[in-house]
């Protein structure tokens, strides 16, 4: 699982910033827009956080701190720790007790790094 920030544009976008007539599609596939959409990420994370701070700001200023902060929590969660996502991947049960359960590989390292943290 990845710390996605919420606001990501999407590839499509991407490639529509960069220009319809300045690049073609026939000569790239999607690695090829790799850089692009690297820039157009940070860049719409950054005006994103730029807008929240500037309405937290307000709202701290002409009501409260309190509506201020729960804005940003909900705008902005903090993403499950190691532990939560270890046990919403568990969680997920076969309906036959008997029935193999299998685990693909970012579960499994999501498991293994949740299990390094744990003391011994």
């Amino acid at each position: 699982m990845t710390n996605q920030h919420p606001i990501t544009p999407p590839p499509e976008l991407v490639k529509q910033w960069v220009g319809d007539g300045y690049l073609s599609d026939v000569h790239h596939n999607e690695e090829d827009w790799a850089y692009e959409q690297h820039i157009a990420t940070h860049a719409a994370q950054w005006g994103a956080d730029q807008e929240l701070d500037a309405c937290c700001q307000w709202f701290a200023f002409h009501y409260s701190v309190f509506i201020a902060r729960n804005l940003r929590a909900v705008r902005r969660p903090k993403p499950p720790s190691l532990k939560e996502q270890a046990l919403a991947i568990l969680e997920k049960e076969p309906e036959d007790a008997k029935e193999l359960i299998v685990f693909d590989t970012d579960q499994v390292k999501i498991i293994r790094r949740a299990l390094e943290q744990l003391d011994d």
